[in-house]
């Protein structure tokens, strides 16, 4: 007979490199772990782990155990977060991914408040590149700018978010005018590489004028928007940036706006929802909690001298 607590012991196991690992994780020492993996094996007699060295592997029925053990885990955390939101507790883990730059800025410091507003919840942020749709599985709220993923995607906006297009006086005034979309061409470009997307092909929106598509040839790119950012301030060219984050830039005349009349295409700050256990209380805390700082958006509010 396998208890819930040998499934918990053994998960520990699965996902550890080595035993020693697996000690460090547990908080006890390297021989208490290997008597309790040695009574385990003589209980329901089978090996579940090859031990060679300092290395360790799972049995095909190590493998079949640790499967197991994460089904039994999730649907004990499953039927506490029911029981949880059956009397509206807000409890549990939550998990959270967002951007790099946003996350610091605006989710970091709510993430902050959220914990000290409900200390039964631990948190855990996840701030990567371009938070997608590929994490919804392992994330409850996934903060996201831009388009938002696949149709059947549980998503909340959050904050609107337009997309400027920017460069610093110093190069608008040594470069040749930027009267149309299509003399970008000519014009040293900035480009943000995210995902698989074409980012050299850049569209512009006009009230009383057709829209316009420009393939630009970037002078320089990167995969992260501070780089970008910052080379735009530095004066070497025209870059596409998000609101949020330049906003302050253009207040200080640090940036200066390219061709005002066109509108770039917007991204606003929306929230996927994971899939895990639909939506818990404490995502909802967080969601109401995120929102709030967000309204009226940070950056655009006006600053009191």
């Amino acid at each position: 007979m396998i208890s819930s607590d040998d499934l918990a012991f053994f998960s520990v196991l699965a996902k550890s490199a080595s035993l020693a690992e697996s000690a460090r994780k547990l908080d006890v020492t390297p021989p208490a772990v290997t008597q309790r993996l040695r009574a385990l094996e003589a209980r329901i007699g089978i090996r579940l782990i090859d031990r060679s060295g300092r290395k360790m592997s799972l049995t095909d029925e190590g493998a079949l155990v640790a499967s197991h053990g994460t089904i039994v885990a999730e649907a004990m955390e499953a039927l506490s977060e029911a029981l949880a939101d059956r009397k509206k507790a807000v409890g549990g883990h939550l998990r959270i991914a967002a951007p790099h730059g946003f996350g610091r800025v605006h989710v970091a410091p709510v993430v902050d408040a959220f914990a000290k507003a409900h200390p039964r919840v631990t948190v855990t942020l996840d701030l990567s590149d371009h938070p997608g749709a590929q994490l919804v599985e392992s994330s409850d709220v996934i903060i996201h700018i831009g388009p938002p993923g696949p149709m059947n995607q549980i998503v909340t906006t959050l904050a609107p978010n337009r997309r400027i297009l920017c460069a610093s006086p110093d190069y608008l005034a040594k470069a040749a005018p930027v009267q149309s979309p299509e003399d970008l061409m000519q014009h040293r470009c900035l480009v943000v590489r995210e995902n698989d997307e074409d980012v050299t092909l850049w569209r512009f929106l006009h009230p009383s004028r057709e829209a316009s598509t420009v393939r630009i040839h970037p002078a320089m790119c990167s995969n992260d928007g501070a780089v970008i950012r910052e080379w735009a301030i530095a004066g070497h060219g025209v870059a596409i940036r998000s609101e949020w984050n330049i906003a302050a830039d253009l207040a200080a005349r640090r940036l200066k706006r390219v061709l005002p009349s066109w509108e770039v295409p917007p991204a606003d700050v929306v929230a996927m929802l994971g899939t895990r256990f639909g939506r818990s209380a404490r995502t909802t805390a967080f969601l109401a909690m995120l929102r709030q700082s967000l309204a009226p958006p940070p950056w655009r509010r006006k600053k009191v001298k």
